[in-house]
């Protein structure tokens, strides 16, 4: 089964094959199929065309994929344009939502501490 041009895994039980599509997750999916009233423990190449559809139907409804990604960037961009607290800190690639940054996010703030080896040098080769 192909939705918006995403190929939707034939394998895996439907709830979990319809998170193959950016911006659906496992709620997301598992109210789709409650609307079009499947188990989501069928697996897609058991669907009938009508069912295909009826699932299709609903999906397009959302914004996903491009649309959606196209959405989160221009969100990000008018923060950092009105130059917002968490557009600052998406700029400055710290994180936003008030997460701790002493000892977290040390790799991305360019604070890499090595662990110290034992106390002892190694002796000069003779």
């Amino acid at each position: 089964m192909r939705i918006l041009g995403i190929n939707i895994p034939n394998d895996k039980h439907l709830d979990i094959a319809l998170t193959a599509l950016y911006g659906i997750g496992l709620s997301r999916a598992r109210k789709v199929l409650k609307e079009v009233k499947i188990d989501p423990r069928t697996k897609g190449d058991t669907l009938t065309v009508d069912e295909e559809n009826a699932i299709r139907k609903i999906i397009e409804g959302f914004s996903i994929e491009g649309n959606l990604k196209r959405e989160i960037s221009a969100n990000i961009k008018r923060l950092k344009d009105i130059k917002a607290y968490r557009g600052v800190r998406h700029m400055r690639k710290l994180p936003v939502n008030g997460q701790r940054t002493k000892t977290n996010s040390r790799t991305v703030r360019g604070n890499v501490r090595k662990t110290m080896a034992s106390g002892r040098r190694k002796e000069a080769k003779k």
